[in-house]
């Protein structure tokens, strides 16, 4: 290992803040090492950059040493996985799977995307999943987990998403309009959410930090 130098797991590096996570990471020369995980391997050429091809049910081919920071970008849609079953299995299970990894490997950071209004109990099987995706995540021993809770993400992705247009279609004209109470549901770029990322894991030092979509818009800028 390099004197002082850091190694990374990136896990959906393919996705919308994945990508932009990847990007901050290789422009950081504080790390030796950037494993990257997940179905398709990332465009990016750099030394640096190693892949693993995983579902995140087998650990076998990651670093036994694991990784000074894990970040976990991993996301689908029910319509894209075909039903909430293949749904849960990407954003629960998988996310879980890398979360006890992480802990057993003795990571010093885990950081996840997870969604506004997420709770255990939500009616709304969207945010239900997500929300009992940070209560096991809590009881996985992590020695730092960074929870970040973005609204609609704003950025270019590989895939077209309906429902994300449209929402953002809708949303961005009416933008200003959320303040006060409503500050919070304002839509936020993909990148921003990357860059308040990389500052959790850097500058985030305690037990379980839940970040909300309002507070994100500002860290690490």
């Amino acid at each position: 290992m390099v004197k002082d130098k850091k190694s990374a797991l990136l896990a959906g590096a393919t996705g919308l803040v994945g990508n932009q996570l990847l990007q901050l990471l290789l422009q950081n020369d504080g790390y030796h090492t950037i494993w990257v995980s997940g179905r398709r391997a990332p465009e990016a050429k750099d030394e640096r950059v190693k892949f693993i091809a995983s579902d995140f049910s087998d650990f076998s081919a990651f670093p036994k040493e694991g990784a000074t920071e894990v970040f976990c970008t991993l996301g689908t849609t029910i319509k894209k996985a075909g039903s909430q079953e293949k749904f849960r299995a990407v954003d629960f299970e998988a996310v879980v799977n890398l979360g006890r990894w992480a802990a057993q490997t003795g990571t010093a950071h885990f950081v996840v995307i997870s969604s506004i209004g997420a709770q255990p109990k939500a009616r709304n099987f969207y945010l239900r999943t997500k929300g009992q995706m940070e209560q096991v995540l809590k009881t996985c021993g992590l020695q730092n987990l960074s929870i970040v809770r973005p609204a609609l993400l704003l950025g270019t992705r590989s895939e077209f998403r309906l429902g994300e247009k449209l929402g953002e279609w809708l949303m961005q004209p009416l933008r200003f309009l959320l303040v006060g109470p409503l500050k919070k549901y304002r839509p936020i770029k993909a990148a921003q959410v990357a860059r308040a990322m990389l500052h959790l894991a850097q500058n985030r030092i305690g037990d379980t930090f839940i970040v909300e979509n309002q507070e994100l818009h500002t860290t690490g800028n």
